[in-house]
């Protein structure tokens, strides 16, 4: 057992226990304070805090690099925007030699990822810029799936698809109030994305009414991305395709998760993979212009040689966007309860899956241009999206650099108003359970009249 004592601090503790998490399982380390009695412990290590967070967390770093042998490479990072942090480094140094250097000293980040998040940034700003002065992207969510997924953490609902119109009618009503609000105030849309849970549960009847009753809500003459998460390969039919192509929906996002059916049985999902094959070829046909690939890195019971099978199994049908996920056992999913410390027991495996896969991918002519992390994934890596032909995912890269408004409907939407002269954010949530959002679809709208439209200037 490995006793940690943070002397001056009794406040914010759950930064440091997930630095120390990045070295040590949960059962093998304690952190105790100035309250704590160290007398009880044996081979307490003390660390004194001065004012200075980096400062302690890197003698940390240090001292469990000693004593494990190991070398996290995102350094002292525990937070999931690693991009946007090395942004505004680049905003305030001016240069990124300083920048790199400031990551190394500061964040004990390795000099692979600190070149690929600089490399990001600046292939981010070359194609897409800043948010423009008074846009936002609005974040649109359908709360209902086939199954639950074994890692599923999201809101997602599995009911019969006649529950679907009451809350369809809820929406409607939240998306034209936020339309009336967005033209009055003057805030244009930049995106759209539709996502879940799967909008493909929805029939095609019902899509179609949902993507008029968009159209109709929003002026989308200065909107760059139009998305439609259609990620189970079991809603898919050409019909519904047709639909989404037909209101002008430019991207969509297969997600196999991996393209081995016995992992699909352990995960939870009902598709095979060959109906995976069929989504491609559907969309392909359709002609929808930029399809993305979700994949899993982590998968149970999967090597490295199965996760590459699946990615080149993925690659002969040409998507556009693939997404690379790292397994997380995030607190409200079946997988926490199952096995709660099942990240710890792959760690390199998770990473040379992702490291294989970034070698084909760049050899096929694909480069990263997004990344976010998570909390409690195998090896602390990071989901990193990959795109061919420049196709950056608009929404993906606003959603982390967190410089723009984000208008979020839906059940378990959470809008984030951005107020651009104190560069900050703040949160205006929906409830997250679908019924009763549809009984308090009027609170949901106060909220917003309150919270978003009568007090701000957006970016």
């Amino acid at each position: 057992m490995y006793v940690l004592k943070l002397e001056n601090i009794n406040t914010h503790m759950n930064q440091y226990e997930e630095l120390v998490k990045l070295f040590l399982n949960p059962a093998d380390f304690k952190v105790i304070t100035d309250e704590d009695d160290d007398q009880t412990y044996e081979n307490v290590r003390t660390f004194k805090f001065d004012g200075d967070k980096n400062r302690i967390k890197r003698e940390i770093y240090q001292y469990l690099s000693e004593v494990t042998g190991e070398k996290p490479k995102w350094g002292i990072l525990t937070g999931i925007r690693p991009v946007k942090l090395a942004g505004e480094m680049y905003d305030a140094m001016g240069d990124r030699t300083s920048v790199k250097q400031h990551l190394a000293e500061e964040y004990l980040i390795s000099d692979e990822k600190a070149e690929l998040i600089l490399d990001m940034y600046e292939y981010q700003q070359k194609h897409l810029g800043k948010p423009p002065a008074g846009s936002a992207g609005i974040y649109i969510g359908i709360p209902f799936c086939p199954t639950r997924c074994l890692y599923c953490s999201f809101t997602s609902n599995q009911v019969k698809p006649e529950k679907y119109e009451g809350y369809l009618e809820a929406l409607f009503r939240e998306i034209t109030f936020v339309g009336e609000g967005m033209k009055r105030d003057g805030i244009t849309v930049e995106s759209v994305y539709i996502g879940g849970g799967t909008p493909t549960s929805l029939n095609a009847d019902q899509l179609d009414r949902l993507l008029t009753h968009v159209r109709n809500s929003f002026d989308l003459s200065a909107s760059r991305e139009f998305t439609v998460e259609a990620g189970r390969p079991d809603t898919f039919t050409y019909e519904k395709l047709e639909v989404l192509k037909k209101h002008g929906v430019e991207r969509i996002s297969i997600n196999p998760q991996t393209m081995h059916d016995r992992t699909l049985v352990t995960i939870g999902r009902d598709h095979t993979v060959q109906q995976t094959r069929e989504a491609f070829e559907m969309a392909s046909k359709c002609g929808i212009p930029v399809v993305n690939a979700d994949l899993i890195a982590g998968l149970p019971d999967e090597s490295a040689d199965d996760f590459i099978e699946s990615l080149n199994e993925v690659l002969k049908h040409g998507p556009e966007n693939i997404t690379l996920h790292t397994l997380a056992v995030k607190r409200s999913s079946r997988l926490k309860e199952l096995d709660e410390n099942f990240h710890y027991k792959q760690p390199r495996l998770t990473e040379e899956m992702l490291t294989r896969a970034k070698e084909i991918l760049t050899a096929e002519g694909y480069r990263p241009y997004y990344l976010y992390r998570q909390k409690h994934t195998a090896g602390s890596t990071e989901n990193i999206g990959y795109c061919k032909n420049d196709t950056l995912s608009l929404y993906n890269v606003r959603i982390m650099e967190e410089a723009q408004s984000i208008i979020a409907l839906g059940a378990g939407g959470i809008t984030k108003v951005y107020y651009p002269d104190e560069n900050r954010l703040e949160r205006v949530p929906n409830v997250s359970n679908y019924e009763i959002y549809i009984e308090r679809i009027e609170e949901m709208l106060e909220r917003k009249s309150k919270d978003l439209f009568q007090e701000v200037t957006l970016c």
